[in-house]
């Protein structure tokens, strides 16, 4: 993607996504700090929110925490489901960026009505019915996007999860010019147009990849920007069944490949099946390789990035408007006040 094109800079959605390293530069990771203690005192944390404000960013702080062996749990679920769980001793965030989502809106009320303490917002719009319930909120500084697919804020709610639980567990983040640098590379980096092609002509586009929220997030982005159909196969799900059903019409797309298990999946989709498999990855891979930056502690913020230039263009190469799908909405179940 290139923002002096015209192409690509008259669509919402990729000015959004362009400001991103900006974004990542400017975050400021003791904006956290305020949280620490409260969160310190819960035997866990719980991050919730609906599609995008939750995929990447709880996932992959939960990736991150297992990682590092932190003791603090740190576990997700959708805000529904979680009004049926007991959450009185865990720190609760529930990220909305509008601030006006139905689902984040309720499970707040119930927590507040049941005296929880602890229970914080994360949006990007200020003065919300979210910030009115939480006991604290915090208001990203990525403002108010016009597309209606989350981009950069997606990014930013990472940051800041990872600042907070760095913050709790006595470290420093740092790197942050570094990452921003790599993400902008991870954007404009040009996709070689038989890729895009593979893509293009895919019937569904199944993204394969690490629990972390990465690949997972790519296939919400995947209907939206594109408007195909997509699927998320976490781990090696991929060679676990759903092998009888796939065809050659179809792709995967594998996000850093696991090296023990590159050989399975192409003796069972590439041989077995027929289908394409493309990679996207810091080091070649047996697959068609769309090569990415190593972004170290933070490879997960550029792999995103990565995906979100092979989905622009697709969607640019089979003349889609990206600011304006038919159904598909900016708050896709909004709270109204009765």
């Amino acid at each position: 993607m290139k923002l002096s094109e015209e192409k690509y800079n008259k669509y919402a959605l990729v000015r959004e996504m362009m400001e991103t390293p900006e974004i990542i530069k400017s975050f400021k990771p003791e904006a956290a700090a305020r949280f620490a203690e409260a969160v310190r005192k819960h035997k866990g944390l719980f991050l919730t929110g609906e599609g995008s404000s939750r995929i990447f960013p709880a996932k992959r702080a939960i990736y991150a925490s297992h990682k590092k062996g932190l003791t603090l749990p740190v576990v997700t679920e959708g805000c529904t489901q979680a009004e049926e769980y007991n959450l009185k001793d865990y720190a609760v965030f529930a990220a909305s960026n509008s601030g006006q989502t139905k689902e984040v809106v309720r499970l707040t009320t119930l927590l507040k009505k049941q005296k929880h303490t602890a229970v914080f917002g994360l949006t990007a719009n200020p003065k919300t019915k979210l910030e009115e319930i939480a006991s604290d909120t915090h208001i990203l500084i990525c403002g108010k996007e016009n597309a209606v697919a989350a981009t950069k804020s997606v990014i930013e709610q990472g940051l800041f999860y990872d600042s907070l639980l760095r913050i709790v567990n006595g470290e420093k983040m740092e790197g942050l010019k570094d990452l921003a640098d790599k993400t902008a590379e991870a954007l404009t980096l040009k996709i070689d147009p038989s890729i895009t092609g593979i893509i293009r002509k895919a019937s569904t586009i199944y993204f394969a990849g690490r629990n972390n929220g990465v690949a997972e997030e790519l296939a919400l982005k995947t209907n939206e920007i594109t408007r195909k159909k997509s699927a998320f196969l976490e781990g090696t799900f991929a060679v676990h069944g759903i092998e009888e059903v796939m065809d050659k019409n179809e792709v995967l797309i594998w996000i850093e490949p696991f090296a023990a298990e590159m050989e399975k999946f192409n003796q069972c989709l590439v041989q077995g099946v027929g289908m394409n498999i493309i990679a996207v990855s810091s080091k070649r891979t047996m697959f068609p390789t769309i090569i990415i930056p190593d972004g170290g502690q933070y490879a997960e913020y550029v792999q995103l990035a990565a995906g979100w230039n092979i989905l622009v263009e697709t969607g640019i190469s089979l003349g889609i408007d990206l600011d304006k799908p038919t159904r598909a909405r900016k708050v896709g179940n909004e709270y109204i006040p009765e």
